[in-house]
């Protein structure tokens, strides 16, 4: 009985993360979950700032299943006519659609909290304007979790970006004479639990050649699902 309870539970609980993450994803791209294949859609949300305030008019989620494209109304139907071709024909067009001649898709590692991990809570969370930060940390809007040594320096840190009332992205940095002691992981681990106890999604993203990276968001709960942004 205690392990159907437990099981119960686990399954209560991966099911509460997949709802979280598929309303973020329904808000933040226009639609959720793609179908097979390539889909466009049109969503305003790309003509206003992001959490830096950056206007992106196109963002892309892709699962081994389909993919989503989301991109400025105004671009819709050019977009549309591109991706008719598959993906490789967008990306090889696209930068003309927005004025960046030459431009192509970028790709990175989509991740999201799928399980926690037992790490001990760390850090301290701060304001912007914290003397301590170094200066990648202060454009973040959604909160600033850092660690410091004995002297008060700077260690490690994490920020989060809120792209919307739904959704949460977790970025870390360790300072290089720091690496290698796990702090890293115990930030991530924290700040996902204070996100997952404010009822939204935490998702998670890094370059494809960061290893680095990845095995921190593998060892915070972070899986990699073969999702691409």
């Amino acid at each position: 009985e205690i392990g159907q309870l437990l099981e119960f539970r686990r399954v209560r609980f991966r099911s509460d993360l997949d709802q979280r993450l598929a309303r973020h994803l329904s808000h933040r791209l226009g639609a959720w979950p793609p179908g097979s294949g390539l889909q466009i859609v049109g969503c305003e949300i790309r003509d206003e700032p992001e959490w830096d305030g950056v206007v992106r008019p196109l963002l892309g989620v892709e699962t081994p299943t389909g993919t989503i494209i989301s991109v400025s109304p105004a671009a819709l139907s050019e977009v549309e006519r591109l991706a008719r071709d598959g993906i490789e024909e967008l990306s090889a067009g696209i930068g003309a659609v927005f004025g960046q001649e030459g431009e192509t898709l970028g790709f990175g590692i989509f991740r999201y909290l799928d399980h926690f991990v037992d790490h001990d809570d760390l850090g301290e969370w701060v304001e912007t304007d914290d003397a301590r930060l170094p200066g990648w940390l202060r454009p973040f809007n959604g909160g600033i979790l850092i660690v410091c040594n004995e002297e008060n320096r700077y260690m490690a840190g994490v920020g989060l970006k809120r792209h919307d009332e739904f959704g949460s992205e977790i970025a870390v940095g360790t300072e290089p004479e720091f690496r290698g002691r796990g702090l890293a992981r115990r930030l991530v681990a924290t700040a996902a639990r204070y996100l997952f106890a404010t009822g939204v999604t935490m998702t998670y993203e890094h370059a494809l050649d960061n290893d680095s990276s990845g095995a921190v968001a593998s060892a915070s709960g972070f899986s990699d699902r073969g999702w691409k942004a």
